[in-house]
């Protein structure tokens, strides 16, 4: 049997990680503006997300502007989008599997091991969600990074890592973490041995010998 504590502790970390994946692609700051350059402008902030790209002022001021074409978006762009959504939709689809074959709830109660068996598919949803929200932050991570140390790239052109690609990064391990206790919960085969035929009881002698 698995623990009950150990279950439930593994499906409040995917459903946080899960959370965290919305809110990181919700989220503006994927890249900020590197002030790296001799001309420092520190009166506004530059920064930009998978739907749009704002400019904060320092009076308190930000303005946002939403990425037009779909079509004229960068390739990175395209995937790191594709790879959130079916990140957050694949949690969506754990969430409610996972939910089936926890302990305290009472559906299937009269069949634990398909129970189990539940809880386990929920806890492999979670790891494929995982690994494409972990996916998608770290290949754009990569291409920030590419392009900060690409020569040909001016530099007031030049951004960082923002707030939510950390929150990205911190989603993505919950949900593997999560997932994975949830997948501890995989019912052991055991080993069913046939049952034994009971030997014949012998006939009471009566005492009589017939000829």
């Amino acid at each position: 049997m698995a623990n009950a504590g150990l279950q439930l502790l593994g499906f409040i970390l995917a459903f946080l990680g899960w959370i965290g994946s919305i809110v990181s692609t919700a989220l503006p700051q994927w890249k900020i503006y590197s002030y790296a350059g001799d001309s420092i402008v520190t009166a506004q902030a530059i920064y930009e997300g998978l739907w749009m790209s704002c400019v904060s002022q320092s009076t308190g001021q930000i303005q946002c502007k939403v990425f037009d074409s779909l079509l004229n978006l960068n390739s990175t762009l395209q995937a790191t989008r594709a790879l959130m959504v079916i990140g957050i939709l694949l949690g969506l689809i754990a969430i409610f599997v996972a939910t089936v074959g926890m302990k305290f709830m009472k559906c299937m109660e009269d069949d634990e091991e398909q129970k189990m068996r539940m809880a386990v598919i929920g806890g492999v949803i979670f790891l494929i969600s995982g690994l494409a929200t972990l996916v998608a932050t770290a290949w754009y991570g990569n291409r920030i990074v590419q392009e900060f140390y690409d020569p040909l790239t001016p530099v007031n052109s030049r951004y960082e890592f923002g707030q939510a690609l950390f929150t990205g990064w911190a989603a993505a391990s919950l949900c593997l973490l999560g997932g994975a206790l949830l997948c501890c919960s995989c019912p052991r085969k055991t080993t069913s041995y046939p049952t034994p035929r009971p030997y014949p009881k012998p006939t009471p002698s009566s005492g009589k010998d017939y000829v």
